[in-house]
């Protein structure tokens, strides 16, 4: 096995276990496939994909960032914070209906491509917090994704997933079994080092 450096590696790895030419130019679609499903799964978002939320809100309205994947931690930026706690739109808009009263905003909710909070803010407030974003795919990544987290860390994460995204063209191949294997470990190591992270890392959520 070659070591896995960059995303070309990573393809070229992925070619070499399968062993297949017919399947070669479809390297490149089992990472994006594997990638896609990996950041769906909230357990998968770690701080290394933190990003910061920042912004003013008036209108009761603050847009949400393209790459966002998840909330971490928001709060209103006044003296002390007030933090603000992530509910469902259903449970906001039943508890602060729309045009109800204002106050500074206890609740946060996610309307579609923005960020609503309830009661609706009664002055401009500034927000600030933090967030799971999505990172840049692989393929797209500068540098060939040589700088990475996932490669420089959890490169075996990677290639098995993307190897297990062509069990539907291998059928009974027996490796199969042996990749799902590498990739549980694999899996169950990255996860075990996010929670891990959370109890480690104290202050990371503390208002002020």
């Amino acid at each position: 096995m070659a070591l896995v450096t960059s995303y070309s590696s990573l393809v070229a790895n992925i070619q070499t276990y399968l062993a297949r030419g017919d399947l070669a130019s479809d390297a490149p679609g089992f990472v994006q496939t594997w990638e896609s499903g990996f950041y769906r799964q909230p357990k998968n978002h770690g701080s290394w994909m933190e990003a910061s939320l920042s912004g003013s809100i008036a209108s009761n309205a603050l847009p949400v960032p393209a790459d966002f994947l998840n909330l971490k931690v928001a709060y209103i930026a006044t003296s002390p914070a007030c933090r603000l706690e992530y509910v469902s739109l259903e449970q906001l808009y039943g508890r602060f209906p729309r045009g109800s009263w204002s106050d500074t905003p206890e609740w946060i909710s996610r309307d579609r491509t923005n960020f609503v909070f309830g009661p609706e803010p009664d002055s401009a407030y500034t927000v600030s917090g933090t967030y799971y974003a999505k990172p840049a795919a692989l393929r797209s990544a500068s540098n060939d994704a040589q700088d990475t987290w996932i490669i420089n860390n959890a490169p075996d994460l990677a290639l098995y997933g993307s190897l297990l995204q062509a069990e539907p063209f291998l059928k009974d191949d027996v490796r199969i079994a042996v990749w799902q294997s590498f990739y549980a470990q694999a899996l169950k190591d990255y996860r075990d080092l996010i929670e891990a992270e959370k109890h480690s890392m104290p202050g990371q959520e503390v208002l002020g």
